[in-house]
């Protein structure tokens, strides 16, 4: 027993920071990022033989991860616990380059996509799967997951259009 808690805290350390980035670019808030993290990273251990005999223990840990977000967002706690809407201006706008700026747009974009489109869009190409891969994530059929990918760029190209091509 010993040495599994020895393996899942080795494993949980050294992917931590990568299940946090995972979680953020699905719920687009660092808090509730935490919040599906340690959710995952608890069920990660409650399951950890089944986790630490699969063939891709990262692709175990981020199906329990898109799980969790997706069970949340069917739930009503996500929309109920907002302290506030926006972040407190305090000195006037940050200065951003054009690189923050775009960078900025495309996380806007992606959290007004619904959240299964959110979810396939950030594991086709965030997390670089297959379409068959995702759809075994999500519990899917790949029609469905083609079918999310091309409604979710559609949103987000027409989001991120630049203003004259709107003309």
């Amino acid at each position: 027993m010993a040495k599994a808690d020895d393996e899942y805290t080795a494993y949980v350390t050294a992917r931590m920071a990568w299940l946090q980035r995972v979680a953020y670019l699905l719920c687009q808030d660092w808090h509730r990022a935490d919040d599906l993290v340690q959710t995952a990273i608890t069920r990660l251990y409650l399951n950890w033989r089944r986790a630490s005999a699969a063939e891709n223990i990262d692709g175990y840990a981020r199906t329990v991860l898109v799980r969790v977000f997706l069970a949340e967002q069917r739930g009503a706690w996500w929309k109920r616990v907002r302290p506030f809407r926006e972040i407190p201006e305090e000195s006037g706008p940050p200065d951003l380059s054009a690189d923050q700026a775009a960078g900025l747009d495309l996380r806007a974009a992606l959290a007004a996509l619904p959240p299964r489109q959110r979810a396939v869009v950030v594991l086709r190409f965030y997390c670089d799967l297959s379409v068959e891969r995702t759809a075994a994530e999500l519990g899917c059929s790949t029609g469905t997951v083609k079918s999310q990918t091309a409604k979710g760029l559609e949103a987000l190209r027409r989001t991120l259009r630049p203003a004259e091509e709107m003309r």
